[in-house]
């Protein structure tokens, strides 16, 4: 039997990952009064039917919830094993959230949102602490939640709770707002004074051939790979499970999609997760319309 708890943060995607692990296979079961968890593990382990279940555990338990902690250490002494999937998102993230459905907070009902959300923070860290995975669903699309998903409960894969966003951007429109780690390409050779490749972008080919045609490319992204490396398992050893790593140039439409797209690739051979945007790679082209 395998059993999943489901929990996390208001607003960071509960109800679509018990959706998912549901279409999955599971049977998921969304806030149960907390004292009637241990009666029904126990009811499903004798089911020869029921082979994998998921419940919703959430701040809606109200007080119920100070006792979770208990049942958990029960169930752990009755040999019931269990993993927590503990779902998480940035506060300004989790505020839009809420604005753009118009709901409320359960926590802050008609009241001001970030308040509800720092409560809720503090009364779920006992779970956070337990978790045995913690995504970070402020960057993540629904199809790509979906795939972490059946990657840990599905298929078993290896899983890190760090999950990297490698960001190209253009320094003439600002360094992004939530990057842990900014890095500046503007010293590598401008593939924008060459008349053939200043249309094009570091998704192309020939952008990509031009910059890491230059041995100072080639060393410096060496020498960032090497830094990069070095820094996830001690970011993971600290407990972080979201880092965004920025590489601007000027426009971010060549030398930056150029690395960030390289430094990605290298990433994505390990086992945290690992995505790529460019952020403003289709700036310059808007603004001569």
């Amino acid at each position: 039997m395998r059993i999943v708890i489901v929990t996390g943060m208001s607003g960071a995607g509960k109800s679509t990952a018990l959706k998912m692990l549901e279409d999955a296979g599971y049977y998921c079961v969304d806030n149960m009064p907390i004292k009637l968890i241990t009666k029904f593990v126990e009811l499903a382990t004798q089911n020869s039917d029921v082979e994998r279940i998921a419940l919703g555990i959430d701040i809606r338990s109200g007080q119920s919830l100070g006792e979770f902690d208990e049942i958990l250490n029960n169930m752990e002494k009755e040999n019931y094993s269990f993993e927590i999937l503990f779902l998480d998102a940035s506060d300004s993230v989790l505020v839009r959230r809420y604005k753009e459905t118009r709901r409320n907070h359960p926590l802050s009902g008609a009241g001001r949102v970030d308040i509800g959300i720092q409560q809720e923070r503090e009364e779920l860290e006992f779970l956070r602490k337990r978790a045995d995975y913690i995504i970070n669903t402020s960057r993540l699309l629904s199809r790509e939640l979906k795939r972490k998903i059946e990657e840990i409960f599905v298929n078993d894969k290896v899983f890190s709770n760090l999950y990297v966003t490698v960001l190209s951007f253009g320094f003439k429109y600002g360094i992004p707002n939530d990057a842990d780690l900014v890095f500046d390409v503007r010293f590598l050779p401008n593939p924008y004074y060459i008349d053939e490749l200043r249309e094009k972008t570091g998704n192309d080919e020939e952008v990509n051939d031009f910059v890491m045609s230059n041995n100072i490319s080639v060393e410096f992204l060496d020498k960032l790979k090497d830094l990069v490396n070095f820094l996830i398992p001690n970011y993971i050893a600290e407990g972080k499970n979201q880092l965004v790593i920025a590489i601007g140039c000027t426009g971010g439409k060549h030398r930056s999609v150029t690395i960030a797209n390289h430094l990605a690739k290298s990433l994505s051979e390990g086992d945290i997760g690992i995505k790529v945007e460019h952020r403003d790679i289709e700036k310059d082209a808007l603004r001569k319309r």
